[in-house]
């Protein structure tokens, strides 16, 4: 040890200098620490591919327009459906193969209806994807009497694949390979503008 303390000092310093560099080092070690912790309370993708819950914001869906969203993998539609549109869904109930929903598989008690759909936003369709024939994915066509579909074409959803066609409550045309109507998931209104899809907060 020196008489002047300069060994002190520097030995101070020193201890000072690796205190602070342990407590940074072992703060910085608990925040990685803990990212797992927090991730582990999110749902993870093999969750939210199990069928976790989807929250859509609807706030701009304007009426006509349809937003995709994914739920256990596949694809799910969510349509704003115009006045016209709604009033023309009972006019073709005599060209559909299920026009009132009896096929109970294909839907939630509450949108077995007219508008296949809940009963609070009736002009909200959601549907899955997937043409029940072989599974692949029809085209939005809300265009009435459109060329390549016929005059009599009301709107609705084609299947490029074989041919099949849905109206636009997802309902199937008679005639067509498909044998069942668009699948709508479990689903229900958190707001006006939400929608959870997945999930029931019960009936409408």
């Amino acid at each position: 040890m020196s008489t002047d303390g300069v060994d002190d000092r520097v030995d101070l310093g020193k201890r000072r200098f690796l205190t602070a560099a342990a407590t940074v080092v072992g703060g910085v070690g608990a925040v990685y620490a803990a990212i797992p912790f927090i991730t582990s309370m999110q749902p993870s993708a093999r969750a939210q591919a199990a069928g976790a819950p989807v929250e859509v914001d609807i706030s701009k869906l304007e009426p006509g327009q349809r937003i995709t969203v994914e739920w256990r993998g596949k694809p799910v539609w969510i349509v704003r459906r115009t006045e016209e549109v709604m009033k023309g869904l009972s006019a073709i109930n005599d060209q559909l193969r299920d026009p009132h929903s009896e096929v109970e598989t294909q839907q939630p008690p509450y949108a077995q209806n007219e508008y296949r759909a809940r009963a609070d936003k009736p002009e909200i369709l959601v549907v899955v994807g997937i043409c029940t024939h072989l599974g692949c994915s029809p085209t939005y066509r809300p265009d009435v009497g459109a060329a390549d579909l016929g005059a009599d074409w009301p709107g609705g959803f084609f299947c490029p694949c074989h041919g099949s066609r849905f109206d636009m409550a997802g309902r199937v045309f008679q005639g067509v390979p498909a044998p069942t109507n668009l699948e709508v998931p479990p689903y229900s209104f958190l707001s006006d503008t939400r929608l959870l899809v997945g999930e029931d907060k019960g009936a409408a």
